[in-house]
């Protein structure tokens, strides 16, 4: 059996279950090599915008399923609601043994205040415009299935990886502008509020960076990055943070039955699933 490492806290945001583009068999590698004192899901996690296609195969369910595991081997889990699961906003405040659910978080920790929450409230577009994000979110849903294709051809030419998302990103002068903006906001807001910490998710961008204002006033700004193109977790033991970054291997975890359409479960089902893991039986 794989060896777990005691861990203090673990963040992870942006998994998007449900769609194409969750590197599920990867983050159950992950979480199995765990054992978290805490495990903060700082949005995103389950993909309802998505959810319609009822696509949902047996490495996604893995992924709640070790989850639940944690919680039932006393692992405190917080889920912080993203734009991806605005649904579950409404139970802001509901909690169940070790598990609960928060717009936001503020955690104490030895070294300071964490100030942690998913972000899109700094997103003009989501506020405004959500219907033209749901649409992109469409796209770039497509952009991953492609991307999937890619992949496959270029790993069995020994090529590894590529990221067209990340490139399309990458070469948008504007997509580095609204990166910029969202940090500064973030790192502002947080020296405002005297946090030493701001931890974020949502932009799909892992980082650990100092930040400081036009007053030399400075707060550490984190990003847990994300489980469709990165494969990145933040991490804080020993009174440091770290962010790890998942390097997939031969062993990892691999979906146990075909991806069926007809057999996939509806959002209803699915929480049915989680709520009934919940009773901390999860193996």
């Amino acid at each position: 059996m794989q060896q777990k490492r005691d861990v203090e806290l673990v963040v992870i945001s942006d998994v998007h279950l449900g769609t194409y583009g969750a590197r599920a068999s990867e983050l159950v590698s992950y979480l199995r090599s765990i054992q978290p004192r805490t495990l903060v899901l700082n949005g995103d996690i389950i993909d309802i915008w998505q959810f319609s296609k009822h696509y949902f195969p047996a490495d996604h369910m893995q992924v709640l399923k070790e989850i639940t595991s944690l919680l039932s081997k006393g692992t405190k889990v917080y889920y912080i609601t993203g734009n991806h699961d605005e649904m579950l906003r409404k139970f802001k405040g509901f909690s169940m043994g070790n598990f609960e659910i928060q717009n936001k978080l503020i955690l104490p920790l030895t070294t300071g205040t964490a100030w942690i929450f998913h972000g899109d409230v700094f997103d003009t577009t989501m506020k405004h415009s959500k219907w033209i994000a749901k649409l992109g979110g469409k796209g770039y849903d497509l952009l991953i299935v492609l991307n999937t294709i890619v992949n496959w051809f270029s790993e069995k030419l020994g090529r590894g990886r590529v990221s067209l998302s990340k490139k399309v990103k990458d070469s948008v002068k504007g997509v580095l502008k609204f990166v910029n903006n969202f940090e500064e906001t973030a790192a502002e807001i947080a020296i405002n509020n005297g946090y030493q910490f701001v931890v974020c998710g949502h932009i799909h961008h892992p980082q650990i960076k100092k930040m400081t204002n036009a007053n030399g006033e400075s707060v550490m700004y984190l990003n847990s990055g994300d489980w469709v193109e990165n494969s990145t977790a933040l991490e804080y033991d020993k009174e440091k943070w770290t962010l790890y970054k998942h390097v997939p291997k031969s062993g990892d975890f691999v979906k146990q039955e075909a991806i069926s359409f007809k057999n996939a479960l509806s959002y209803d089902q699915l929480l049915q699933e989680v709520v009934s893991g919940l009773n901390f039986d999860a193996q």
